[in-house]
């Protein structure tokens, strides 16, 4: 294992969920190990959250492996104009586009300026696609110049290459978004709170994770325990994930999208920002939304 994995109650009460001998069916063939596939999801017992842990090295994967294993002969081009061109019903990408422009309307205000965004691990570019449609000036990061390439050349957008928590210089946004991304990385808590760093003030930031609550009753075959989720959430893991990251929760909910996927997403604000707003007054902080059914 490539690393210590823990919950953010820090791993003190992991228990074994699921056991792997063998990959189950649907998951990408990345490529073969150098010992039998092995793997053990736990399971905090208090907040819920998942770890995996197994012999696979997660920088050697996102080198450049997780594209070709995911799109595969389909392309990226191909696979991006066949997402783009579902049906909005059909399209877990339209929701969530409708969810950041109703929240960003209400943040920001209707007057305000086409607000700017930084996507972090942009993949395919679908969702900046969306959003520059919208008016948004959008920034895309991915760590695989494939992807890079293609963010700048069909999607149209500025794009930078390179790990999150290294690169230097990127600047400032309003709006921080992370889609399906903080369940890849082996300290999401670090990534999350980097992005502080690079919002605007007055912004905020998204987050899509995998709902690891609503998939486990499926069983161990759901594509949220998929080898390449070294993190499944809990809406109480995701809530702690943010305060330790130094955010406020502003709104958490969770969804069952039309690809099939279970899902929780939140929009989040700094901490520093409440403290400030509430200096020298008697009001209290802003609670944490929480989870909604």
């Amino acid at each position: 294992m490539a690393g210590p994995l823990h919950c953010p109650c820090q791993g003190a009460w992991l228990a074994p969920l699921f056991v792997y001998t063998a990959p189950p069916a649907g998951e990408t063939r990345f490529a073969p190990p150098s010992a039998p596939y092995r793997r053990t999801v736990w399971r905090c017992r208090l907040c819920g959250h998942c770890v995996s842990q197994h012999a696979m090295d997660p920088a050697a994967l996102y080198a450049g492996a997780y594209v070709e294993a995911t799109y595969g002969d389909e392309g990226l081009r191909r696979a991006f104009a066949r997402i783009v061109s579902l049906p909005p019903a059909r399209s877990d990408n339209a929701g969530r586009v409708r969810r950041l422009l109703a929240f960003a309307a209400a943040h920001f205000g209707p007057a305000a300026p086409p607000p700017t965004l930084l996507d972090v691990g942009s993949g395919l570019g679908v969702f900046v696609h969306a959003m520059r449609a919208a008016g948004w000036r959008c920034t895309a990061l991915d760590p695989d110049p494939r992807a890079v390439r293609h963010a700048r050349d069909v999607v149209g957008v500025a794009a930078v290459c390179g790990d999150f928590l290294q690169v230097r210089d990127l600047g400032r946004f309003d709006v921080v978004t992370f889609n399906k991304v903080l369940e890849h990385v082996a300290d999401p808590v670090a990534m999350l709170a980097k992005s502080a760093c690079h919002l605007q003030p007055g912004g905020f930031v998204y987050v899509e994770v995998p709902d690891a609550d609503a998939a486990r009753r499926e069983g161990p075959e759901r594509e949220e325990f998929f080898i390449e989720h070294l993190h499944v959430f809990s809406a109480a893991s995701l809530a702690l994930l943010a305060q330790r990251a130094g955010f406020w929760v502003r709104q958490l909910a969770r969804l069952h999208e039309p690809s099939g996927k279970y899902t929780l997403y939140a929009f989040l604000t700094p901490e520093a920002e409440q403290e400030t707003a509430h200096a020298g007054c008697c009001q209290s902080p802003v609670e944490p939304v929480g989870p909604r059914q």
